[in-house]
């Protein structure tokens, strides 16, 4: 559709791609929401809905995990303007980490200032129940322990700076204010606040694995999130992140227990409702409590 980079993520190919949408739509987005496994309810929300498949979007990976719609939707929320993607990528779906994280570029350069991102995860924090909600504070990003990180390679200063810092990766306003919000909705029973470590997976984490992490500090593991948060800070866009507990992290080897990703689905499912609710609000008050 139009000429591409060795790489295929460059600043023109993202470039080219924003471009794309802005010619298909007149929504101009502010706020981006990444859905997680069975979260993509999320999207439904949205009114004047357009709607794209990633396959129909140039230089756009695709979404192969069942509870991954793979479309991105474009509307409004309470009148905001925002762009939903219903589905994700992930490691182990075999991209490279750059492809992964170029829906974050491409909407840096469209103009969104915020992005909310969603996930499923593992719950390591044994006061945690299945069905609640954490405010990810801070993350533990095993993979870039391991070089692989998605700001490798050479850095180009018109995305943002080669040393990107971390320690703020997750604005604080807006976590308070989720709080507040979750407060103000009878939410405050499943709200929680928590360090959430991501994995390559596919695979569910071993009994040593989950034991060792939350001796690290995390307090939920998953596969997915933080590779975004990180290129998205990179990008100056502010953060805001939340794990649904769809499974508490086997710790115990008398344990019966055993993860599946179809567990993952019903709690999602279980608890939509009231996600929405979280997310939409949260995006309403934002521009009132913070400089969005």
């Amino acid at each position: 559709m139009f000429p591409k980079s060795d790489s295929g993520y460059s600043y023109e190919d993202c470039k080219a791609t924003a471009e794309w949408l802005k010619a298909q739509t007149s929504v101009r987005p502010l706020v981006a929401i990444v859905c997680g496994s069975g979260m993509g309810g999320l999207a439904d929300m949205l009114k004047d809905q357009v709607a794209f498949n990633y396959k129909d979007i140039p230089n756009f990976p695709q979404s192969t995990v069942h509870g991954h719609a793979g479309r991105l939707v474009f509307g409004t929320l309470k009148g905001r303007p925002c762009v939903c993607m219903q589905g994700r990528f992930h490691l182990y779906e075999g991209y490279a980490i750059q492809k992964i994280t170029l829906p974050m570029r491409i909407f840096s350069l469209m103009g969104v200032e915020t992005v909310i991102l969603t996930n499923a995860a593992g719950g390591l924090n044994q006061d945690f129940k299945v069905g609640d909600i954490m405010i990810i504070k801070d993350h533990v990003n095993m993979p870039g322990f391991a070089g692989n990180n998605p700001l490798t390679g050479p850095n180009d200063d018109r995305f943002g700076v080669r040393f990107p810092c971390m320690s703020d990766a997750y604005d604080r306003d807006l976590q308070q204010l989720a709080l507040d919000v979750g407060q103000e909705l009878g939410y405050g029973d499943f709200m929680r606040e928590g360090v959430y470590c991501v994995l390559g997976g596919p695979s569910f984490e071993t009994i040593a694995e989950c034991r060792m992490l939350h001796k690290l500090g995390a307090d939920a593991v998953g596969m997915s999130t933080v590779h975004e948060v990180i290129v998205a800070r990179h990008c100056g866009m502010r953060v805001f992140a939340l794990s649904l507990i769809t499974n508490k992290a086997v710790m115990d080897y008398d344990s019966e227990e055993k993860a599946n990703h179809e567990e993952v689905l019903e709690t999602g499912k279980q608890r939509s409702g009231q996600l929405e609710k979280l997310v939409s609000t949260l995006v309403t008050r934002m521009e009132h409590n913070t400089n969005a």
